[in-house]
Order: structure tokens, then sequence, then C-alpha cells
């Protein structure tokens, strides 16, 4: 999604860009994801972006997605949400009978293929004392799927169906100072992105643009990805419409001279895990949005790196607008490390940096995020967004 509030000044002189992704951690549907084992159906997942697989066991699940007919028709899916909604679970080992796994490393202890989506129990109802049927609980979901949704199972192959925790996100905290919720990473800078946006008030001096991308987090791939075209190409659509005959040069230009914030978000300080905090250098929760120079991993790789006098620019809007703000990184340096898609703009010569809310438990189904944190990083890329160049 690429959305924009076009400036008094020519596209030219560059845009000011709020830039994150709405894709985040998750379960998907395999092509041929229904079968049926020791007597209940299940939905056979490939894990998307990086999880901690332990964490997804035995909790209430709910199924997202579309499914595109044969003839083109499309069927949106939501099941597990509304009060009355069934959820789904993928089940666990008891401990009376886990001695082995507990003696596995949390990596080992739950695989990739044993992340099956627990469906359904009973058999079809007229196939039930059959012989001649086999898989009666896989007949039984199957026709569910054809009564409820029209859907038969080849239009497995034709859907993109996302397994995510169940349930609404929900404030956290004897104080409500906190929010709990699914997909944080990186949905609360998106929204604040385009909130921001929305909110501008009058025209701004430069064209401001808020672009949300996906496939962030298995290395902006594909289509929709940040590595892709379509931001460039969508560039060149306004100048044709603004400068009809401007051509490549004006496009190059455009890019070149424009600002962004990369709207990621950050990791916190946890007290829980001190070992792989790096001191005064790790945001705090409720403390402001953080601003992040450079990401990467150990020795910086894969980050962009911002100038000085662009993060001086930042400082500039933020503190005369009000904005509370604080630096990050994301742990210790021989810690680990991430990326975000700052570099993909990057490489367009513009100025960017990384600029997002601070998070506990990254990457988990459930998600830890101040709202304070939130409101600041909404009101500091409204303040980018419409600020005046010196």
């Amino acid at each position: 999604l690429m959305a924009a509030v076009i400036g008094r000044r020519p596209l030219e002189d560059g845009l000011h860009i709020v830039g994150g992704h709405t894709d985040a951690p998750r379960l998907d549907a395999k092509p041929v994801p229904l079968y049926q084992d020791g007597g209940v159906a299940l939905l056979d997942t490939h894990y998307y972006g990086g999880i901690k697989k332990y964490q997804w066991v035995a909790l209430p699940l709910a199924l997202h997605g579309v499914v595109i007919r044969q003839d083109g028709s499309r069927l949106a899916i939501c099941i597990g949400e509304a009060a009355d909604d069934p959820v789904f679970a993928i089940t666990d080992i008891l401990p009376h009978l886990g001695k082995d796994q507990a003696a596995k490393t949390m990596a080992e202890g739950i695989t990739g293929e044993g992340l099956n989506v627990l469906l359904g129990s009973l058999p079809a109802a007229a196939a039930a004392d059959d012989p001649e049927v086999k898989d009666k609980v896989k007949l039984g979901i199957l026709r569910l799927l054809e009564e409820r949704y029209g859907m038969v199972e080849e239009d497995f192959a034709s859907a993109e169906l996302e397994v995510v925790p169940a349930g609404p996100a929900r404030e956290l905290g004897l104080d409500r100072s906190m929010l709990l919720g699914y997909g944080h990473d990186d949905r609360i800078c998106a929204y604040a992105g385009l909130r921001a946006l929305g909110d501008l008030e009058g025209t701004p001096e430069h064209t401001a643009v808020v672009l949300l991308c996906d496939k962030e987090e298995i290395g902006s791939v594909g289509a929709t990805g940040m590595d892709s075209v379509f931001f460039e190409n969508t560039v060149a659509e306004f100048l044709a419409l603004a400068r009809p005959r401007g051509g490549d040069l004006a496009l190059r230009r455009c890019l070149e001279r424009s600002r962004m914030l990369s709207a990621d978000v950050n990791a916190l300080h946890d007290p829980n895990y001190p070992e792989v905090s790096s001191p005064n250098n790790m945001a705090q929760i409720n403390a402001g949005v953080v601003v992040a120079k450079y990401t990467g991993a150990r020795g910086k790789s894969g980050s962009s790196d911002a100038s000085a006098e662009f993060m001086a620019e930042v400082r500039r809007v933020f503190n005369e607008a009000g904005v509370v703000w604080q630096t990050g990184e994301l742990g210790k340096v021989d810690g680990g490390g991430g990326g975000t898609i700052a570099m993909f703009l990057a490489r367009y010569g513009m100025d960017v940096v990384d600029c997002g809310v601070g998070l506990f438990s990254m990457h988990a189904p459930w998600e830890v995020a101040g709202k304070l944190d939130a409101y600041m990083a909404y009101k500091g890329y409204r303040a980018f967004l419409a600020h005046t160049r010196r």
C-alpha cells in the first residue's frame, strides 16, 4: 500500500516517507493441508518468519485468510475471533510422558512438522458406519467447509490461510499502561503511520507518503516485498501525472532527495533477560518512540546506518513537536541482531533512519508495547510527514 498527500513543492524536491510492514510471524496452511490421523482432522502448516515454535502449542488459535475459487470468486475466512466462534489448537505432550521432549533444547522440543492444527474429531454423519469410507473425520470437515463456505478440497491450492493467536488486543497491567496483542511487529507502527497521514492538517510542503509492504519477516522478497520495484514504479506514476515529460532523471532526483522514517519496532530492555541487554543503549518501555541509527547483526551486517546530519534533523523535528523519543540498539553487539526495510530505501541515496515502538516478547504470539510509546510513534510520524526542511 502506498498512500500520499501531495505537497506544495514539486515531487523532484523529494518525499517525506513513513514506511513499515504489515506481515507478522504466523503459521501458514500448506497447499495440501488437510489430513486425518489418530481419529482427528489436522491442518498441516508451514511457519512464516522467525518464531519460537514451542510458543505456538496449547493456546487458542484463529484462522484468517482468503480463498480464490476456480471461477475466480473470492472467499474471506475468519474463524476464531467472534465470541461464539470455535477456536483451534496445536496439542502438546503431557508432562507425564514428556521426559524425552524435556531433555531436548527449546529449539528442538517442538518441530516445524509438529505444528499441526487440530480441526475436528467427528466423523461425517452419513459415513460414520460405512467401512468403505476412509478418513471419515476429514470427510466431515470437508462437508462442513462446503456447506458453510462453498469450499472444496482443491480450493486449498489457491488459498492463503494463516493461523494466528485468537482474541483481541488487551490492556496490560493494573495501571493499564501497556498493550498485549498479536502482530505489534509491525502493525503497531503501520497503523500509527497511516493514522498520522490521515490526520495531517492542510497541505504539507513536501509530499507525504506512507508505504506499507509485505514479506519483511522473510527478507522483503517477492512482488509485495520492499525489495521489489513497486515503490519505484508508483513514484514514477506520480511523476507522470505531475510532469509527463519528467522521465527517469526526475524519478532519480525525487528518490535521492527524499527522507524516510523506517517505521519498525525495536527491542526493549527486559529485566528478565539482562544478559542480552546493552547498558545505556537499550530502549525502555513507555520512555518514548525509539530512534535507531542502525540495526543489523553483530558488525552491523545488513544495516542501514543513518547519517549524523539526518539524525540531527529528526531530533529537531521531534523536539519542536514535543515528541518523547529515545535511542536504542537491538541488544548486545555479539548477541544477535535484526534488520528492517531501511536498507532497501537507502539504496536510492535517500536519508533513512529506523524509528518505531519498542516491544517485549517480539515475534511471540502475544507481544507487549507501551501505550505512551505507541502514541509518540504516531505523534512523531505526523510531525515528520508535515515538517518543512531548513
